[in-house]
């Protein structure tokens, strides 16, 4: 089971965001890229109805996007079981997330050693790291 849409870092202009202006925190077999979103203009809307005073939207859902290369297995389902086993982790951690954030995980090529509880304890703790998660 995949992420839903809205929790998901897709476009290229998204990832470069996180990449150039993102703080970096880095374990053993991942590096994680954390970029806290600034409001947009439109998330306060008036209603053109009635002319009611400003109406809050929903804040922003945390975005994730997963970077695995080549560099880390020459084998296609070796990567794609890495990619599977990080989805599950972040949708486990999904909950406690606060909102308005964009999260770029990128594996390193010594997580092809690396078993899925591992990669689930070192998401955690990178998260704590970065200030997005607070482990409670």
């Amino acid at each position: 089971m995949a992420l839903s849409k809205a929790n998901r870092l897709r476009s290229r202009q998204d990832f470069n965001a996180v990449y150039r202006h993102g703080r970096r925190r880095k374990s053993n077999h991942l590096t994680l890229v954390v970029l806290r979103r600034s409001p947009t203009r439109d998330s306060k809307q008036r209603c053109q109805v009635d002319q009611a005073p400003i109406v809050e939207a929903a804040p922003e859902p945390t975005r994730v996007g997963i970077s695995i290369s080549q560099k880390v297995s020459k084998r296609a389902v070796v990567r794609n079981r890495i990619k599977r086993w990080l989805k599950v982790a972040v949708r486990l951690l999904m909950p406690q997330f606060p909102t308005g954030w964009d999260i770029v995980v990128i594996v390193q090529p010594e997580a092809t050693q690396c078993d899925y509880p591992q990669f689930l304890q070192e998401l955690e703790q990178l998260l704590i790291k970065a200030e997005v998660y607070d482990g409670h």
